[in-house]
């Protein structure tokens, strides 16, 4: 699906955030980039989005290169950030989720049916009439994936999407994460915080100082993650089989 080859990156003031970095995202996958703050893993997600570009290196999505298909890459992937108040436009929810499909330029109907279902699959009805700026933190970052998802993307990316959010909030996005790679999307999220997530994704990227340093399942890295700056989670510390923040 994703197909990542000699991947480098460096800023205007000479910081070179990424460092040859090489691997593949499968099809249908559920990939966590982790690292500590500063490691690369959220310039990696804006290369893979096609929101930078690399320095050198490609980035490739079903073989097809971002330079070339910008548009239709757009209507593969899309990507939810970590800010969610950074994402919102609209002034009402139902306004937010329909800013997507009305620029890729769809007909009123369409763009109506797919608004209706977005806001249907998060759980957003009741709220579709209301003023962004009074959601609460889990409220808004459903917004955010609910614009996404009216967009028919194959492939999500998710920088950081349990930032600001208490307990229930981490617990009710998580049940959404779940849902939508059961469903079959391709799921890529960053975090330095492997804890909410790990008991449910497939692979782990970890990024330290702008290189790959393992790949592989859960339990293939998860005992790597402390000599790369990331604690391990809690069932590792405890020696106890694997714990979801679902408690499943």
């Amino acid at each position: 699906m994703i197909e990542i080859k000699n991947l480098y990156h460096q800023y205007p003031d000479g910081t070179l955030a990424l460092k040859g970095i090489d691997f593949v995202i499968h099809d249908g996958e559920f990939l966590l980039i982790c690292g500590p703050n500063g490691s690369g893993k959220t310039t990696l997600i804006r290369l893979i989005s096609g929101l930078l570009e690399p320095t050198s290196g490609a980035v490739s999505v079903n073989g097809l290169g971002h330079s070339d298909t910008k548009k239709l890459l757009g209507s593969l992937m899309g990507m939810v950030f970590q800010d969610p108040e950074s994402q919102i436009v609209g002034e009402t929810v139902r306004e937010d989720v329909a800013f997507g499909p009305e620029n890729l330029g769809l007909s009123k109907e369409e763009i109506n049916q797919r608004v209706a279902w977005a806001l249907h699959v998060m759980g957003l009805e009741d709220l579709a009439d209301k003023p962004c700026y009074l959601l609460s933190g889990g409220e808004k970052r459903r917004v955010t994936i609910a614009g996404v998802l009216a967009m028919k993307p194959r492939i999500i990316l998710f920088d950081e999407p349990f930032s600001y959010l208490d307990y229930p909030g981490v617990q009710e996005v998580l049940r959404h994460l779940i849902r939508l790679h059961s469903e079959g999307h391709t799921l890529v999220i960053t975090t330095h915080d492997v804890e909410k997530v790990i008991a449910h994704v497939n692979r782990l990227a970890v990024i330290f100082r702008g290189e790959l340093k393992a790949l592989g399942t859960p339990e293939e890295t998860v005992t790597d993650l402390p000599r790369f700056g990331i604690r391990p989670p809690c069932y590792v510390l405890l020696g106890t089989k694997k714990i979801s923040w679902l408690n499943e």
